[in-house]
């Protein structure tokens, strides 16, 4: 797969509708963005605004949905809007939204695939970013399992199955192109299997699902409705492909799925990230942030290194006042061998030195003179609300609240899941380095 140049899109498009699961009325205004600025959701509805770029530092497992979020904001059901961008090459793109979901639309890709289509695309003459798999990648949970194989284009061979009396299952095999993705899978709308109806409603989803935008199914996997044959596997390619645009390029291979859903295709996208890094197939796709810092730029502001550089991506730095920066909690941290080794939990002094590290990020951004270290003089009101442990994302936020030449007043939390977990203020003097 040559890579093609970045794209945006022309002029505005506009979309107004429910959300699917949240039910909520909003308005999403797709506008265009520069070069190398990356596709960011930006809540309009908020006071200050927030952006939360694409990425999968900003992923949050949601339920029958794929969702992103900085701190306690997050936007949902993204993913028939992504599939769309990433079957066209849109790299660049600002995501305008008054309320908490993207608009459910029919329940497929096909308007926005239209509203686009309209809007029209601009070659940025930057070079795009494409990665052909060199390696074979899986990931399974349960009888749920999908595998990305090297191969030239993309292609996606997916079976949905359903035990039980009568059962049911289908099977889709396609490469995809943009003229197979807009006869073929565009089209597919979400759907349910009848007998999930009542859990669902009783889990507060669905809320803007109405018969025109989800397909019911008897469980023979049936509708009367159907636009295309085999239309629910379809509509899985759909989200699929929208699913590992996480990676934020054009992916080329071979994708086997069995019974895959949201969470699992995000498994597989950053299982791909992680063998790829390590090949530098992907060169800064995947860490670096727009409007953040990279860990090579943490590097030269902060004085740690592994294993105690404890920040490892600055989303946002609002100079002057806020920092906004996320710690991965992996169960290799070394800490982990000995701090409860039975029942890892991370110790609280890690996730406020992590803090203390991101509020130095935004002291040293913010000071006159670079050429400075920022060093605790001492810490208040500080509270553990929640265990942190392997697997979790930590969320980090620093206010800055009083800052004079050599000293300076913090306040930060920590959040994992949108729950805070540990909030403290923080009180440094900042001395010339060396």
């Amino acid at each position: 797969m040559t890579p093609a140049a970045q794209q945006t899109i022309s002029s505005e498009a506009t979309l107004t509708g429910r959300g699917l699961h949240l039910g909520e009325e909003a308005t999403l205004r797709l506008l265009p963005a520069d070069a190398d600025s990356g596709i960011v959701f930006r809540r309009t509805d908020l006071d200050p605004g927030l952006d939360i770029p694409l990425g999968l530092d900003t992923l949050r497992k949601q339920p029958r949905r794929t969702s992103f979020g900085i701190g306690n904001v997050e936007v949902h059901t993204c993913e028939h809007l992504l599939s769309v961008l990433h079957v066209l090459g849109i790299e660049n793109l600002i995501c305008e939204i008054d309320g908490p979901e993207i608009p459910g639309m029919d329940g497929s890709a096909l308007p926005f695939l239209e509203e686009i289509a309209t809007a029209g695309l601009d070659d940025q003459g930057s070079r795009g970013r494409t990665l052909n798999l060199s390696t074979t990648v899986a990931a399974e949970e349960g009888s749920a399992s999908v595998v990305a194989l090297p191969a030239d284009h993309l292609r996606v061979t997916y079976t949905l199955q359903y035990a039980g009396d009568p059962g049911f299952s289908q099977t889709v095999d396609l490469e995809i192109t943009e003229d197979s993705f807009r006869e073929q899978i565009a089209p597919a709308r979400t759907f349910v299997l009848d007998s999930e109806v009542n859990e669902l409603k009783a889990r507060g989803l669905g809320k803007g699902a109405t018969e025109d935008n989800t397909l019911v199914l008897d469980a023979a996997g049936q509708s009367p409705h159907f636009r295309l044959p085999d239309e629910p596997a379809r509509h899985k390619i759909l989200d699929l492909l929208g699913d590992i645009y996480l990676l934020r390029c054009k992916v080329g291979g071979h994708i086997i799925a069995h019974r895959s859903g949201h969470g699992l295709n995000a498994d597989l996208a950053a299982r791909i990230a992680e063998a790829h890094v390590r090949q530098r197939e992907l060169e800064d796709v995947l860490i670096k942030a727009p409007h953040g810092l990279e860990i090579r730029d943490i590097q030269k502001m902060l004085p740690h290194r592994y294993p105690f550089l404890l920040v490892d991506r600055v989303l946002e730095v609002d100079e002057g006042q806020r920092a906004v920066g996320l710690k991965n909690v992996s169960f290799n941290e070394e800490y982990f061998q000995g701090h409860f080794p039975g029942h890892p939990v991370m110790p609280g002094v890690l996730q406020l030195e992590a803090l203390a590290q991101l509020s130095g990020v935004l002291l040293l951004r913010s000071s006159a003179d670079s050429n400075r270290i920022a060093y605790i003089l001492g810490m208040d009101d500080v509270k553990f609300r929640k265990t942190v442990v392997p697997g979790d994302q930590l969320i980090l936020e620093a206010e800055l609240k009083r800052m004079r030449e050599r000293t300076a007043q913090v306040q930060v939390r920590a959040t994992v899941d949108g729950r805070l977990v540990t909030e403290a203020t923080i009180r440094f003097m900042i001395v010339d380095a060396g």
